[in-house]
């Protein structure tokens, strides 16, 4: 079955609430494609490895968390980007990018995924009374110790994750996926015993050893494989598509 591209893109945007969230690229349709849409093909970022993939899958749409266009960017269109956009426009493939609409979305978002394929309960947003924070907060049904949970980590997204190791067993977490580490600070304020997300910078390591917290740097591309398929999934089954993930390894 072929619907028409306009009417996912539809879909998507009003599904996603796309339209009310400030960001710092364009939500939707970045690169216009043919107008009948068969088979999406999903990824984290719509590298060139990404869009060789999906033209040999003979994709209509490509749909990803990181696309193009970000604030401060080179708007020249040379280098990587030319060969990039030349593959999507040669090949006549619509490229369907959202970032922070992802990441923030209660179904299929980023980090209520990553949070189901841990085992965490789903609390709340990590700030406390703004239900639009990119973080959420939650428990696992049982206290563990950081280690034991670090494993957990390594087992569902197949990579070692880097840890911090704080004070005492873990139950009550926070977490941001991506380069969530800023938000280290809000998740001390929200008394969490670990705080995970895809990224460390120098300074995470102390915020987290001075304030007796556990730390996780699981990966920005490993945290956030989950929210683009079920997003991926929930279209095709909308509108009866064909949907194919396909995972580039990024080991950042």
């Amino acid at each position: 079955m072929a619907i028409a591209l306009t009417t996912l893109v539809e879909e998507a945007d009003r599904y996603l609430e796309a339209a009310r969230i400030s960001d710092y690229c364009p939500n939707g349709l970045q690169v216009e494609g043919r107008p009948q849409v068969r088979r999406i093909v999903s990824g984290v970022t719509a590298s060139q490895a990404l869009l060789d993939a999906a033209v040999e899958a003979d994709a209509d749409v490509v749909l990803v968390h990181h696309g193009y266009f970000w604030k401060n960017e080179n708007p020249c269109i040379t280098g990587m980007k030319q060969r990039r956009l030349r593959t999507l426009l040669t090949h006549d493939i619509s490229l369907l990018a959202y970032h922070l609409p992802l990441d923030v979305h209660t179904e299929v978002g980023n980090n209520v995924q990553l949070a189901r394929q841990l085992d965490i309960i789903v609390e709340g947003p990590l700030e406390p009374g703004n239900p639009r924070t990119v973080g959420l907060v939650g428990a696992l049904a049982e206290p563990m110790s950081a280690r034991d949970f670090a494993r957990r980590v390594q087992d569902v997204l197949g990579r070692e994750p880097l840890l911090v190791e704080g004070r005492g067993l873990v139950q009550r977490i926070g977490w941001c996926t991506g380069g969530g580490q800023g938000y280290i600070d809000t998740a001390i304020a929200a008394g969490v015993d670990l705080y995970l997300t895809g990224e460390a910078s120098e300074q995470t390591f102390h915020s987290a050893r001075e304030n007796g917290i556990s730390f996780i740097a699981a990966g920005h591309h490993a945290t956030e494989r989950y929210g683009v398929q079920a997003l991926g999934e929930y279209l095709a089954r909308r509108f009866a598509l064909e949907h194919l993930f396909i995972d580039c390894p990024n080991p950042i």
